[in-house]
């Protein structure tokens, strides 16, 4: 009993580890982009002051309009009415871009759940870090992961899809194998407590060139 208790205290100590880290690299990841457009914002104010200059005003109303373009472009901040989910999903999909993955993401959430919020962002942060995991084996211009969340009825739905690399992946139980190692392996089975302890619902689907992971959580 003591050798299984120091082994599940070692996984724990190693899934906290890679959180840890994880988290690290988003947040770092955030900066950077932060520090970048600063950049730009001086660069666009320097450009429309030369234009200024020179009163050439139609070239300042282009300049703005491809601003304007641009932004819309690059905004992918994810609003989904619950701030805790809102933070989890735009760290995840800012890490995901800069590994070169897309990810399109609708998610509706209500302000207050039932759920914990923290039993929520572990089951998140686990979907998408298996998703970015599995999107990072493929040709960039073929990593796509899409995530879609809202209620149903009286129950929280959450989807995750990521492509594959063209294999169906081998079932062991109710768990998937996985091919990050034990670490990864204990996320997979920290997602699945977490919903069996909420009386919820979890199906994962392995079909050729696609990974689906659906779930449900009560919150009456």
């Amino acid at each position: 009993m003591g050798l299984f208790s120091k082994k599940i205290d070692q996984q724990i100590a190693s899934y906290q580890r890679e959180l840890i880290e994880t988290h690290y690299r988003e947040v770092d990841n955030m900066y950077r982009q932060m520090r970048g457009w600063r950049h730009d914002y001086r660069n666009h104010i320097q450009t429309m002051k030369a234009y200024a200059a020179t009163g050439d005003w139609e070239a300042i109303r282009r300049y703005l309009d491809l601003l304007d373009e641009d932004l819309t472009t690059v905004d992918t901040v994810i609003k989904t009415g619950n701030p805790m989910t809102d933070a989890i999903l735009n760290s995840k999909i800012s890490l995901a871009k800069a590994k070169g993955i897309q990810v399109v993401a609708d998610a509706h959430i209500p302000v207050k759940l039932k759920s914990s919020e923290i039993d929520l962002c572990c089951i998140i942060g686990n979907l998408f870090d298996n998703a970015i995991e599995a999107s990072m084996q493929l040709p960039e211009e073929q990593r796509l992961i899409r995530v879609y969340m809202d209620m149903k009825n009286t129950q929280l739905y959450i989807s995750f899809t990521n492509f594959t690399a063209g294999k169906k992946l081998h079932k062991e139980g109710k768990l998937f194998r996985s091919t990050k190692g034990d670490g990864h392996g204990f996320g997979l089975v920290r997602i699945d407590a977490i919903v069996e302890r909420l009386e919820g619902y979890i199906s994962r689907n392995s079909e050729d060139g696609a990974f689906t992971t659906e779930i449900l959580l009560p919150q009456t």
